[in-house]
């Protein structure tokens, strides 16, 4: 890249300009091609530099909608920069792919960048974007038509515990709501959006499809409300159309209609249409107000309705259960009412400033129809006795009033006739109360119709942006057809239709009542998620959590979610029972389908705060052997190198213990360190992809010794460390150089020096199938490239993270074509044979035996890792057979002293062979092959004079003395003659395991041990040669 300099040799660049805050430009060349890139900033500090300021779009999550976030230099970037000579450049802003792994858009809803007002998108504010949408659905006609039965039943005492233990609960949810929203930007989804970036995806996904179900069956209900008061009138005028079943269906089939047709004409409408019933409702509560101060007719008397009144108001004071009802009865009647609370929230995405309306305005729509609830059924309970009439006839005459109905006689009025039959008239039993008590009793028919249509139009809208909101999330791949939205306001028209669809399905066919109870445990669930939500993330004290809204109690929210609870049972236990079932279901379905986002939930905070506190909990305990478990170190290289030996690693290691696979970067340390850091989290992935419970750890170093090294030492926390090494055998040690068979054996002596248990595992056609691996990733990324090559000649994007304008070159993809083109036919056949074997341990063992060959006693080790492989279901049809030395003419006893040994440890096995004859020479053919094995590496300084033969050894240290082979000559026979009784006794062996030998340090040269392991080993069926630690890992006491 050419840099722009001046004649003075300072750097100057004509493109800056110094009164605006952007970066330089520089002109780069590639390929003919001239590509702006922005390689530094001269910032306020007053010099060049690649570092940038601070910025929100550095914040901004990938996968965004708008497909741009800036991005910041990268520390190796900025650390490098002077070693590579200025040389690089720092994109501005990175384009992700538009679509994710799986072929779904990516458009993540908490990563869309807000669409700004002059777009022509509809905003609201906190007024009628959330407070007026709250109180229109938290007003229902509960206010007038069911709220004088309350207070009748339980009196103004009980009556307002009602509304306060009400208000209780949706308040600390609106304070719990409020610190959730307040905790980042919210968008889109509601509740749905709080819970599952709270909780994560599994919580999230279950509560949100039954949340938009409640709501769109919420429309039915509330528009079969609305029909039936129709119906009342025309019945009154004797306008019934068809039967009043049938006219309920009519009048709420034409309802859904309209209401369908206002929510799709736009947001905008919408909120007209709000208003307009928010004024009726308002018209209607003040008309009730009035109407307690003017002096009722005598018709209204007979039907017991009074100016204000102490003696009826403390007549109403007490409770007067009637007809099987109790306070929990009277109460679930009325908690739906105040379930309007999330009304706002369900459109936070068509919110200005959703994190300042939604605690705004939930919580005073709270407030302000709380009180409006008290004060209604205050002046009514003031004003209405609870039995009348209706007769004007029904008149006291005589001089002393007793009984119940005290306040009617001392106005003037018998009722006493309502306690021998029941009476049509007063708060128990006549819900058009309200009627009587207003001043102009059309005006409630009005504001019935109002809180019905409002509380239908609230539920129209919340259930389509709820499921909107789910669908894009692809929590359910199924449901993503509805994710599309459509115009200005991305609004989700399918949604609508679906919505549509179910609520008239229920108009015509749904039994309402026994849904209703149902619908409200729905609602609740949301609820009591959401305060534990505040709870959770509280509890988890993560860093992240930092809500702005400082009005909230953990403890609170928790009691709120147990209130929640509770009340689910007291409004209906069948129907809480269904929920929680519902609800569980979903909750296993999507943990079982593991969809792939990340979104930070307080479930993660919690499973980490969890580990480190069993891991230090752990640590306090001194290891005993009846808890020990293999902990394995396996030197894998790369998670898809050696298949074979993770998958053996794997089965020894299971769920229950701890697995590391490792690898080990050798080389100059930038670029170590650049290919280690890229492969980190791709063999993670393919780790949990591929279900292996593992994890991957990788070190740069100099050498493949020193970094094993340094694994084996700091590997593992506290009590979760590794207490096995397990590696592959080095198949080509014969054409190694001394360097690499030096580093071999030494991080075997570096294993026992670290007291750490061996595992050492051979099989024919070897493990490595990394020229597979690197083969079939070069032929994928020639054919992405191709593609992308393509999908640019034809104006379209190029994928990748970092989105460049760049051609790629049509001569390197066709040498990387033709590198990993078709092998030759035998070496196709070898890979074929390699990958069979290297799935070997993936799929189960057919009937057969784990042969085990315990030589010497480590421990344990030896014994405890095939019975462990027994008990896995891969390997449940191998039984043991157990291979030990004996004595000869002492065959017996010996075999009696291990199978008594065996069943103290517990531990069963088909067959215990006891070898008298290992002490034997092996055979002449077999010690030829293990001379011809060790010819190359062999000194053979005995012929030679004492000086010679001390040049020789000074002149190639490494190499096998005379002398030594003489040392060990019977050690050395050993592993002759024990492959010969292997191939003789376990030839057909699924798997056989083995007694390492080992090698004393500074006596064994490095060649010689190499040749004991090869010819112990050799032509034989998948072969383990374990040592522990030579401390105890079984034991026979309880």
């Amino acid at each position: 890249m050419e840099r722009l300099k001046s004649k003075g040799g300072e750097h100057v660049n004509p493109a800056y300009d110094a009164n605006l805050d952007e970066p330089p430009v520089y002109e780069d060349t590639i390929n003919g091609d001239h590509r702006t890139v922005r390689p530094s900033v001269v910032s306020a500090f007053g010099h060049d530099t690649l570092d940038r300021v601070p910025n929100i779009d550095f914040y901004r999550n990938a996968g965004s909608v708008s497909g741009h976030r800036a991005v910041r230099p990268s520390l190796q970037e900025l650390h490098d920069v002077f070693q590579k000579n200025g040389a690089i450049s720092v994109p501005d802003t990175v384009e992700d792919d538009v679509e994710g792994s799986d072929g779904t858009p990516s458009d993540d809803l908490e990563s869309a960048v807000p669409v700004d007002s002059d777009k022509g998108a509809v905003k609201f504010g906190w007024i009628r974007g959330v407070l007026v949408r709250c109180m229109l659905n938290i007003w229902g006609v509960m206010l007038f038509i069911r709220l004088s039965w309350i207070f009748g039943q339980a009196g103004w005492g009980l009556g307002i515990l009602v509304i306060v233990l009400s208000c209780v609960v949706t308040t600390i949810t609106g304070l719990s709501m409020s610190a959730i929203c307040t905790n980042g930007v919210v968008r889109g989804g509601g509740a749905y959006y709080l819970i599952s970036r709270s909780l994560g995806p599994e919580f999230g996904g279950s509560i949100g499809l039954i949340f938009a179900f409640a709501n769109a069956v919420a429309v039915s209900m509330y528009v079969v409300g609305f029909a039936e008061t129709v119906v009342e009138l025309l019945k009154e005028h004797s306008a019934i159309m068809v039967d009043e079943l049938n006219d309920i269906r009519i009048i709420g089939c034409i309802t859904v209609v309209l209401l369908l047709a206002i929510s799709v004409a736009g947001m905008e409408w919408e909120a007209k249409a709000q208003i307009v019933l928010l004024i009726i409702l308002l018209v209607a509560i003040v008309n009730v107000f009035v109407g307690t101060f003017i002096p009722p007719t005598d018709d209204k008397k007979s039907k017991g309705v009074f100016n204000y009144n102490s003696k009826i108001f403390i007549e109403n004071f007490p409770p007067d259960f009637r007809e099987n009802e109790n306070f929990f009865s009277v109460f679930a009647i009325f908690f739906p009412a105040a379930t309007g609370i999330l009304a706002g929230a369900n459109i936070s995405g068509d919110l200005r400033d959703a994190q300042a309306a939604i605690p705004k305005g939930t919580l005073l729509a709270i407030l302000i129809t709380g009180i409006t609830y008290l004060a209604v059924a205050l002046c009514v309970s003031a004003s209405v006795v609870r039995d009348a009439t209706g007769n004007m006839t029904d008149i006291f005459n005589g001089t002393f009033c007793n009984g119940s109905a005290v306040a009617a006689c001392e106005l003037g009025y018998d009722f006493s006739s309502c306690h021998v039959k029941k009476c049509d008239f007063g708060l128990m039993n006549n819900n058009q109360v309200m009627t009587l008590v207003s001043g102009f009793g059309p005006l409630i028919i009005a504001g019935t119709f109002s809180a019905t249509l409002s509380s239908a139009l609230a539920s129209l809208v919340s259930a389509p942006k709820v499921f909107q909101a789910l669908c894009k999330d692809n929590i359910y791949k199924i449901l993503h057809f509805f994710a599309k939205g459509h115009g200005k306001n991305n609004e989700p028209i399918r949604g609508y239709i679906l919505t549509f669809i179910i609520s008239v399905a229920f108009i015509l066919v749904g039994n309402l009542n026994t849904i209703a109870p149902i619908i409200s445990n729905f609602f609740l669930a949301s609820y009591a998620l959401i305060n534990f939500s505040c709870f959770h993330a509280s509890y988890a004290k993560s860093p992240g959590w930092r809500p702005a809204y400082k009005y909230y109690n953990m403890w609170l929210s928790l009691l709120g979610a147990l209130l929640c609870c509770v009340v689910m049972f007291v409004i209906n236990w069948w129907a809480a029972l269904i929920t929680y079932a519902i609800e569980i279901l979903l909750y296993i379905y999507v943990t079982v389908k593991k969809p792939d986002v990340n979104w930070g939930s307080s479930t993660q905070a919690v499973t980490f705060v969890s580990a480190v506190s069993n891991a230090l909990s752990l640590s306090g305990v001194e290891d005993h052997v009846k808890n020990f478990r293999p902990q394995i170190l396996a030197l894998t290289g790369s998670a898809r190198t050696r298949p074979a030996l993770l998958d053996l690693a794997h089965s020894f290691s299971k769920n229950y213990g701890l697995c590391l696979t490792c690898e080990v970067f050798v080389g100059p340390r930038s670029e170590a360190l650049a290919e280690m850091n890229a492969g980190m989290e791709k063999n993670q992935l393919w780790l949990r992809k591929t279900k292996r419970k593992a994890f991957y750890a990788a070190v740069a170093c100099d050498s493949f010794r020193q970094g094993t090294e340094s694994l084996l030492q700091a590997s593992g926390l506290g009590r979760m460390k590794p207490n096995i090494l397990m590696l592959g055998f080095k198949r080509n040690w014969r054409t190694s150089n001394k360097e690499a068979v030096h580093s071999y054996v030494g991080l075997l002596h570096d294993a026992f020096d670290f007291e750490y248990g061996t595992a050492m595992l051979r099989m024919d056609q070897g493990l490595d199938v990394s020229h597979i691996v690197e083969a079939e990733e070069e032929t994928l990324k020639a054919a992405r490239e191709a593609e992308d090559n393509d999908g640019m000649q034809n104006g379209g994007k190029g994928r990748g993270l970092f989105r460049k304008s760049r051609n790629s070159s049509q001569q390197v993809l066709t040498t990387r074509v033709s590198v990993c083109g078709p092998p030759p036919p035998q070496v196709a056949k070898m890979n074929e044979r390699l990958l069979e074997t290297s799935a070997q341990f993936q799929k189960k063992q057919p009937k057969g035996t784990i042969d085990v060959w315990w030589l010497f006693d480590d421990g344990g080790l030896t014994l405890l890792l095939p019975y462990i492989l027994t008990t896995r279901k891969k390997w449940k049809d191998s039984k043991l057979r157990i291979f030990i030395a004996g004595q000869p003419g002492r065959s017996e006893l010996d075999k009696q002293e291990m199978k008594s040994l065996l069943e103290k440890f517990r531990i069963n096995c088909t067959d215990i062979n006891v070898i008298d004859d290992i002490h034997v020479q092996p055979s002449s053919d077999s010690l030829k092959k293990l001379e011809n094995m060790i010819e190359p590496f062999c000194l053979h300084e005995g012929s030679k004079d004492t000086a010679q033969a001390e040049a020789m050894r000074k002149q190639q240290p490494w190499k096998i003395t005379d002398e030594e082979l003489s040392t060990f000559e019977e050690k050395t026979n050993l592993q002759v003659r024990l492959n010969e009784l292997l191939q003789e006794n376990s030839k057909s062996a699924n798997l056989i395991i083995v007694s390492m030998p080992i090698a004393r340090k500074e006596s064994v040269s490095d060649f010689l041990y190499m040749a004991w392991l090869d010819v112990l080993t050799k032509d034989l069926p998948p072969t383990l040669l374990i040592r522990g630690n030579h401390k105890s890992v079984l034991t026979f006491y309880s």
